[in-house]
């Protein structure tokens, strides 16, 4: 209402004529009910506002008001600046959830959504229907299974490289039990996520995986001793989880192990805008800020109860030397000056007890995660050196450069060696020649021949 004037729709003069129509005893009340499409109880009501007020008596009373629930101008421009500057890389809910607990703005999540597409700011991410995948049930306790991969991004913004995120997950609460920034998905980093997994909660019975090569052989290079036992050897990550207890499943699609995918499309949109709002831009201080806050929060928001309260993480023995565990293994034998080289690192073997030194011997050698070296023979240190830079496992690099050594060889045989006196293929023989003398020809003798 505005002075003298009232403002009143259609349907209030409508009703207003019916009413005073029935207030005359032109038409009865019933009547005008009817055609109100009112209940007779409520027209009795109304025509007693208009016989009290006048056409006054049809207006609400909270016309003209503002809402309880209105949002203030100056909270509402609030939320716009921090949407569009502190917080700009935020999902809706994500956003909501910064307001309450960092600015002390208390909004519901569609409010917030609303207030940003009438100002313009379009969602994240568009949702997209997706192909239909049976869902797997959850294991009933907590460590019966891990999943864990790695997911390569920009973590830090798109102004700074990008590295990976090394994650592992609970099958049965949805837990992140490891999360771990590395340069990149191999070997190590999986050995450094399988670390932190332990130290944090302890071993668990499985592992579902996908089909990396760290983790699992997709060569088929068959070694002598291998076509003997009729199994190719594990993977660097694969022989310490043998020694570990833990069960290793391959998981045959992306969707077989969706929960840990699930994950990485969550981090990449809260981690991210999270890092970036923290002025976080380096893999040391984005491990050190996921350790000490960012696990622990995720797992107060996301986790949930399993089905069985008893725990089947296992507790790391007392004999076990978890750095020798983990870390990369390799077989050499010692020279005659007592000296190991293997991937073009020498490591000096000191004299043992009496002065005797173990020239000739098959020694066990060790990658520890942190680069250094260590010498074991019958399950006894020998001898230890510096840490050197971690690459990719020496075995694999050996038998790609065997590979290629034994192949040019065989080109050579096949262009000198003259044609044997019984008719056999001068190929068969190179092959022959490799299987017998070459360096490492063993591991590739099936092949050539």
């Amino acid at each position: 209402m505005e002075g003298r004037y009232i403002r009143i729709s259609e349907q209030g003069i409508q009703r207003y004529r019916l009413l005073r129509m029935a207030l005359e005893n032109r038409i009865s009340l019933s009547e005008a009910a009817t055609v109100m499409g009112i209940s007779y109880r409520q027209a009795k009501r109304l025509r007693k506002s208009i016989e009290e007020q006048g056409a006054k008596g049809l207006v609400h009373g909270n016309t003209g008001r503002s809402p309880a629930n209105k949002i203030a101008e100056d909270v509402r421009a609030r939320v716009l600046e921090l949407s569009s500057e502190k917080y700009a890389g935020f999902n809706d809910r994500h956003f909501t959830e910064m307001l309450c607990e960092k600015e002390e703005i208390v909004l519901g999540r569609e409010t917030v959504r609303l207030l940003r597409r009438e100002s313009g700011v379009a969602p994240k991410r568009k949702r997209r229907s997706r192909k239909y995948h049976k869902r797997r049930p959850r294991k009933p306790a907590e460590g019966m299974m891990l999943l864990w991969d790695g997911s390569p991004h920009r973590w830090f913004g798109k102004d700074y490289p990008p590295c990976c995120l090394m994650a592992g997950i609970d099958d049965a609460t949805s837990s992140v039990v490891g999360l771990v920034f590395t340069e990149a998905e191999s070997s190590h980093a999986y050995l450094l996520l399988l670390r932190d997994v332990i130290e944090r909660k302890g071993i668990p019975l499985s592992i579902y995986h996908d089909r990396h090569s760290a983790l699992k052989r997709n060569d088929d290079n068959w070694s002598l001793d291998e076509q003997l036992a009729g199994c190719q050897e594990p993977t660097q990550v694969g022989r310490v989880l043998s020694e570990l207890g833990i069960e290793s499943i391959c998981a045959q699609t992306p969707q077989a192990k969706g929960r840990v995918e699930k994950l990485f499309e969550t981090l990449q949109d809260r981690l991210v805008a999270v890092l970036e709002a923290e002025g976080i831009c380096d893999i040391d201080s984005g491990n050190e800020y996921l350790r000490s806050y960012y696990i622990d929060e995720h797992n107060r928001r996301f986790s949930v109860a399993p089905e069985n309260v008893i725990s089947t993480w296992r507790a790391v023995r007392s004999v076990v030397d978890l750095k020798k565990t983990l870390s990369f293994r390799y077989e050499a034998s010692i020279g005659n000056d007592n000296a190991i080289r293997l991937g073009g690192i020498t490591i000096d073997v000191p004299a043992g007890p009496g002065g005797r030194g173990y020239a000739g011997v098959r020694a066990e050698v060790r990658q520890l995660l942190d680069g250094s070296w260590r010498v074991y023979y019958k399950d006894k240190l020998i001898a230890e050196a510096t840490a050197s830079e971690i690459t990719e496992p020496i075995r694999t690099l050996r038998r790609r450069k065997g590979l290629k050594a034994a192949s040019e060889a065989q080109w050579v045989h096949r262009a000198s060696a003259p044609q044997p006196a019984d008719g056999s293929s001068p190929a068969r023989s190179a092959a022959g020649a490799i299987r017998r003398k070459g360096p490492g020809g063993t591991v590739h003798a099936s092949r050539i021949a």
